[in-house]
């Protein structure tokens, strides 16, 4: 079965189906906040600079001309004001003050600029947008994008010109309201990014309190128990109490192990089960997963152990890259299991890895080469990030005890 359900060991079906998880919103779509926030302050500059070119051309002195374009800056310093996030965060009154001066800024300046200033209007209208809660801005954004055929009364225009002016107030209005928007998202969403990796190094530490507590209690309180009993048993059954001391020292070794597994994370997974989880949390982070897992049923150990490779890869994809496209894959081949997994968006800043390293990548060559696997992990010359661990279909421990039981009977 796919990676759309978690095999049961009774499951004799290899894995051959392929669950693809699109991204609700293409990451590729989406620059850098910094970026974004740079595009949004270019859109506004060359609009300033287009409405005071207009100023130069039609200016007759040097007083109006200044004056023109000291109120072209003020206008397009609120309205920088109004397109940022912070602006959101505004009380009712200060929205209608800010929207107010900039309407006195927009409209009061015809009377005196004439035809110069009637391209003003359009950010008036992406304001209106961005500081009225819905559904509500629509009313004065349309009569916003209406007042251009009112002007009329004060500037001589013919229609056609008329009618390009209140196209322009409706296009720069939306466009302003988009990029202000857009920008807004994508700041979102590197926070989502951010909050990810945070939950999961959360989940991953209340896996390890969980496990602590379900391996060890009970071996703890039964050392207890065990302690006890020796303690009233030694004066009188001596004989006795040496049994009882032989069943506490299983009980330690066994609580031992059970410390052991939990400090290192290696306990029975499913390889199958964490692709399915990993699809999951890859599409909500917003990031385009093709996932295939056509290996069949593994040893316990080889299952385990690429599961926690999978494991390693995919936090790490969350943490340290700004992934769009993620390919999974785990294949079988002359008895030898490869999983593969692949992504885009790798910084620049990528350390080197460490095969010495205690954790990440060095522990993971660490758990596959004690079970006869490899790893390698390069970054590849299209600038992805590949993860390649490969590992036999048993472990070599298990190999070796079946062939010397198969072994036994022709000797």
């Amino acid at each position: 079965m796919g990676v759309t359900g978690v095999p049961s060991d009774a499951d004799a079906e290899p894995s051959h189906q392929r669950s693809r998880w699109p991204a609700r919103l293409p990451d590729r779509d989406l620059p850098a906040p910094r970026l974004a926030r740079t595009i949004t302050i270019v859109v506004l500059l060359c609009l300033s600079i287009v409405v005071s070119l207009n100023s130069l051309e039609y200016s007759a002195n040097m007083p109006t001309l200044a004056a023109s374009v000291a109120i072209v800056l003020a206008v397009f310093f609120l309205q920088f004001l109004h397109s940022s996030s912070r602006a959101q965060r505004w009380t009712t009154r200060t929205r209608v003050l800010m929207l107010l001066t900039q309407a006195v800024f927009t409209y009061a300046p015809v009377l005196i600029f004439h035809r110069t200033w009637v391209s003003m209007t359009g950010p008036l209208a992406g304001s209106i947008l961005l500081l009225v809660p819905f559904p509500r801005a629509w009313i004065p954004f349309a009569a916003t994008v209406a007042v251009p055929a009112s002007f009329q009364l004060v500037v001589s225009l013919s229609w056609l010109e008329t009618s390009y002016l209140v196209l322009s107030t409706l296009f720069t209005g939306l466009v302003i309201y988009g990029l202000s928007r857009l920008t807004d998202l994508v700041q979102e969403v590197h926070r989502s990014r951010a909050e990810l990796a945070r939950l999961a190094v959360s989940q991953e530490r209340l896996r390890f309190s969980r496990d602590l507590h379900d391996l060890l209690g009970y071996s703890l309180s039964a050392i207890t128990l065990k302690s006890e009993l020796i303690y009233r048993l030694v004066p009188g059954r001596p004989e006795q109490a040496r049994d009882e001391v032989a069943s506490l020292l299983d009980i330690s070794r066994q609580a031992l192990s059970d410390v052991r597994t939990v400090a290192s994370g290696y306990r029975d997974m499913s390889l199958a089960a964490e692709a399915d989880s990993a699809a999951a949390i890859l599409a909500s982070a917003d990031v385009q997963a093709d996932v295939e897992i056509a290996c069949g049923h593994l040893h316990p150990v080889i299952d385990t152990v690429l599961a926690t490779a999978l494991r390693e890869g995919v936090t790490n994809i969350l943490r340290h890259s700004k992934v769009e496209t993620c390919r999974i894959s785990a294949v079988t081949e002359d008895e030898r299991v490869t999983l593969t997994l692949t992504n885009d968006g790798v910084p620049d800043d990528l350390p080197a890895l460490s095969p010495h390293s205690g954790s990440g990548i060095g522990n993971l060559k660490a758990r596959l080469g004690a079970v006869g696997g490899r790893l390698e992990a390069e970054r590849t010359r299209d600038g992805c990030f590949r993860m390649v661990a490969e590992a036999p279909t048993r472990p070599i421990a298990a190999r070796t005890t079946q062939d010397r039981m198969a072994a036994r009977p022709a000797a």
